[in-house]
């Protein structure tokens, strides 16, 4: 049924009114209104291109561009928790809880052995040196391990938590065997093997600043948490070992040396067991076809509304809305630089800084770990028991302050969480200077240079990851993980070898290279002090 033409001229009249008194509205110069020779008459003249208008929302709200379907949709939501602010948002707490646990382990395996390596080495006629490498060098493989693992995970977690699950427990077997073998570099083939489980360190730190699953003013928070499992890794790992090198287990199987393998070969294959079912992956999105023909159809709306509001011309004297304008067309170049991996000398300074202070916190914990078995039992007559409790006592001593730090990080900026750390352990390597020159060592002044040591190097490892990832885009999670886990690494091995030697190479220089390295990371931090800035939480 065809309508009147009377009716249909007063409707065209009538939507022209409006959209004359829209245009007024929001200040449109006077050549877009409606009058003689202007295309919106031309427009309002011609029924079939008015109803051709008002049919693009319609068009694109009724378009065939696919989007995720509702099973994905509903996966993605399972694994975050839902929280209105984006930049609140939380992983689902199991699998939280299974990434913490994971890590804390993972510590507990690094340090178990430490109060009691250098001793199994040098029953099978190994050095002290060897002692720091055996510490050490599980960090080198799992550093070989970590970009072949990120080629096969898919951007996922499972698959890797499997991976260390199962050389996890095939290298603590191999490190409680060699006592029965009598063969020295079956210690060092069984830490090789433990290795390629902490690849899992890298993964963790990934995790808690994903921006799948944790929003900006969270990550802060989770890398608070991981140092609290680090602190228990170097609390309980030392104590456990010197535990059970203290009680024996008189058999050529599960002994002093041995247990520790043994141990924590089961501790592993209990956490494989229970973690599938806690554990929630990140979702696996699959996007459908494409219909190209529909993709465009819907695309030139908006690219002809930003096109629109660039050559609108803007009153004399309207500056601000002139440097809007503006704004409004440059800033998404910008984002899509970002988003597309381009950064600025500044940010690779940040990113610099971060993975020197990476390094440099694992360089001194290691070195300290590693020398303190050896250098007690030389200036105290100490055992490895006697020594792993110094250790744990000192990480236990370090723990309320920890838990304060998760606090703490929620209404700090990350840089000066860094700029505290950097004063507290500076004064720790210093003191511990001054008494070894001074040769006034005693047991209450190293565990007060211990406990300031290890509390400043924990506390600069909250912010290295959770830092970075505020400050670079959201696509270069996967590199910095990557980047920070690598610095980790390099510190751990080369502190754990420098640290075994220190004896050898004199602890005045043992130390001396710490402060070294330290104020290196000082003076960058000052240089880029306005760069490190970021939001807290």
């Amino acid at each position: 049924m065809v309508g009147h033409p009377i009716k249909h001229g007063r409707a065209q009249r009538y939507v022209g009114t409006v959209l004359c008194k829209f245009l007024q509205l929001f200040e449109i110069p006077a050549k877009y209104s409606i009058g003689h020779s202007t295309p919106l008459r031309s427009i309002m003249q011609s029924p079939k291109i008015l109803s051709t208008v008002f049919q693009i929302p319609s068009k694109l709200r009724f378009s065939k561009r696919p989007s995720r379907s509702p099973q994905n949709i509903d996966d993605a939501a399972s694994s975050v928790t839902q929280i209105e602010d984006p930049e609140l948002m939380l992983p689902k707490m199991s699998s939280l809880v299974v990434m913490i646990a994971l890590n804390a382990l993972s510590q507990v395996s690094f340090f178990i052995i430490v109060s009691s390596s250098s001793k199994y080495a040098e029953y099978l006629g190994g050095s002290a040196t060897f002692s720091g490498l055996v510490i050490g060098i599980p960090v080198v493989f799992a550093g070989l391990a970590l970009i072949p693992l990120m080629r096969l995970d898919k951007g996922a977690y499972s698959m890797p938590l499997h991976f260390a699950c199962a050389n996890a427990i095939l290298g603590h077997i191999f490190y409680g065997l060699a006592y029965r073998a009598h063969f020295l570099y079956l210690i060092l083939i069984g830490r090789i093997v433990v290795g390629f489980a902490f690849t899992n360190f890298m993964y963790s730190k990934r995790f808690c600043s994903d921006p799948r699953l944790v929003g900006i003013r969270r990550r802060t928070t989770l890398a608070g948490w991981l140092v609290v499992g680090q602190g228990v890794g170097f609390s309980v790992g030392p104590f456990v070992g010197g535990l059970l090198y203290k009680v024996g287990f008189g058999n050529e199987v599960f002994n002093g040396y041995t247990s520790p393998g043994w141990v924590m070969a089961i501790c592993w294959l209990l956490f494989w067991i229970i973690f599938p079912h806690m554990f929630q992956d990140v979702p696996k999105v699959r996007r459908p076809p494409v219909d190209s023909a529909t993709e465009l159809e819907a695309i030139p709306f908006p690219q002809a509304t930003r096109t629109v509001t660039a050559d609108l011309p803007v009153p004399d004297g309207d500056t601000e809305a002139k440097g809007g304008a503006s704004a409004s067309v440059h800033a998404l170049p910008d984002d899509d630089a970002a988003g597309t991996g381009r950064l600025s000398a500044r940010q690779w300074g940040v990113c610099a800084t971060m993975c020197w202070f990476a390094m440099t916190s694992f360089f001194v914990l290691g070195a300290w770990e590693a020398n303190i078995p050896v250098y007690t039992a030389q200036v105290f007559g100490w055992s490895p028991f006697a020594a792993g409790n110094f250790i744990a006592l000192g990480g236990i001593a370090t723990f309320p302050l920890l838990f304060l730090n998760v606090l703490i990080a929620r209404r700090t900026q990350d840089r000066y969480i860094l700029a505290l750390g950097c004063g507290v352990g500076g004064a720790g390597l210093l003191i511990t200077l001054a008494i070894c020159a001074t040769n006034t060592v005693h047991f209450g002044s190293l565990f007060v240079c211990w406990f300031l040591t290890a509390l400043r190097f924990n506390v600069i490892s909250t912010v290295t990851m959770s830092l970075l990832s505020k400050r670079l885009p959201g696509s270069w999670n996967g590199k910095t993980s990557l980047a920070i886990q690598y610095s980790n690494f390099s510190g751990r091995v080369s502190g754990a070898v420098w640290g075994g030697s220190g004896l050898k190479v004199g602890m005045l220089n043992c130390l001396g290279l710490q402060i070294g390295i330290l104020g290196v990371g000082v003076v960058l931090t000052i240089a880029l002090w306005r760069d490190l800035k970021a939001k807290t939480g």
